[in-house]
């Protein structure tokens, strides 16, 4: 537009120069003219400069159309199609859990008499934590052991003699009614003991004392907290979409923000209940914890492998534009003659994994896609690749 400008500019200060003597010119105008003579000429500037730009772009159309080797070629940049592994992820958010957390609560109600652990020990499966006051319940087993003990050697004699057909057989089934009773009674005794000696349910740390010596306990009154590190998951939830793309042994990669480390490792188990709240479903993902860094609760980002294309086309998401019918479109340059000029290629896109999306369908392995310049170039125009 600045040359059509120019040019028009040009020839009217030609024509001023040769034309009406009589019209004033443009310097006089500007010293000695009334601003009807001003806004007269300045109309009149506009019109010749409207009217020669309309000429010069008539006269470019038509030397285009006879002479189309003088059309400007495009700067352009290509890369070439290849065919690639392409593996796409999701990414969620999940929390690591372990299933051995766990409050220990006795069983037995009386005053904490012992306590033979602090936090932070390490305890092995079995192994006594803590002793509640027995009340007097062992001096009623060694009683009961004593009666039993009578019980067995009534029996044992009744029953010899019953064997020799000596006595009667009621004899013979009291002593044995009795001796059964004292062996349940004892059981029974013993039972109620074991619950004034806390145990390890497992191996682990114990994390935190919470009770007390010489506190008077009840079930339901928690003693301990006790954690193993070394089964330890991350339970994360996934949208019910990717129900049939992520299953167990899929490969996950698990970052720990606060830690500044990541692992390789896989779903080791999918739930089978979808949701309704948020139509999602559990999965839980292996953690290698041999450090012992990683602890519950402990917030993880994963990204699953949930696609994987063995010879995909990938291309950089820039370059794709869309047309007024919704789809989706890239330019290829190839040769035409004896010159390179753009080509519009409808295609059919898949998943996007980053800045580059996989293209199922429009483009073959070798095609060169125009990257630089994509947004400028039109259909069948003449292009020029730069090297680099």
């Amino acid at each position: 537009m600045k040359k059509y400008i120019t040019l028009a500019i040009l020839s009217i200060a030609l024509a001023s120069c040769g034309g009406d003597s009589n019209e004033k010119s443009v310097e006089a105008l500007l010293e000695s003219g009334s601003v009807e003579e001003l806004q007269a000429k300045q109309e009149a500037l506009k019109a010749d400069v409207a009217a020669t730009n309309d000429q010069l772009a008539q006269i470019e159309k038509v030397l285009e159309e006879k002479n189309p080797r003088d059309k400007k070629e495009v700067l352009i940049t290509t890369m070439t199609v290849k065919d690639t592994l392409f593996n796409h992820f999701i990414e969620v958010q999940g929390n690591v859990e372990t299933k051995q957390n766990v409050l220990i609560y006795p069983e037995y109600q009386g005053t904490l008499s012992r306590v033979v652990v602090k936090e932070g020990q390490r305890v092995r499966k079995g192994q006594t934590l803590a002793r509640i006051d027995d009340g007097g319940l062992s001096s009623q087993v060694a009683q009961m052991e004593s009666q039993l003990a009578l019980a067995k050697t009534t029996f044992e004699r009744q029953q010899r003699l019953w064997d020799q057909k000596i006595g009667s057989e009621i004899q013979y089934l009291q002593a044995k009614t009795q001796y059964e009773s004292s062996q349940n009674m004892v059981s029974q005794i013993k039972s109620q003991l074991g619950k004034t000696t806390v145990t390890a349910p497992f191996s682990g740390v114990i994390d935190e004392v919470i009770t007390d010596q010489g506190t008077v306990v009840a079930p339901g009154m928690a003693l301990f907290r006790i954690v193993n590190l070394d089964n330890m998951y991350v339970a994360a939830e996934i949208p019910e979409s990717y129900l049939p793309t992520v299953t167990a042994g899929k490969k996950v990669k698990v970052e720990f923000p606060v830690l500044g480390e990541s692992v390789e490792t896989t779903v080791r188990q999918t739930g089978n209940y979808i949701k309704p709240s948020n139509r999602s479903f559990a999965i839980e993902v292996d953690v290698p914890n041999k450090d012992g860094k990683v602890k519950p609760n402990l917030t993880a980002r994963l990204s699953i492998n949930d696609y994987t294309a063995e010879s995909a086309i990938l291309i950089p998401l820039n370059v794709i534009n869309e047309n007024a019918a919704g789809e989706q479109f890239v330019y290829t340059a190839f040769a035409k003659a004896d010159e390179m000029v753009a080509q519009q290629k409808i295609i059919t896109t898949g998943k996007s994994q980053g800045p580059n999306i996989e293209v199922l369908s429009g483009l073959e392995v070798g095609d060169k896609i125009i990257v630089e310049g994509a947004r400028s170039v039109k259909d069948n125009q003449p292009v020029k690749i730069l090297t680099y």
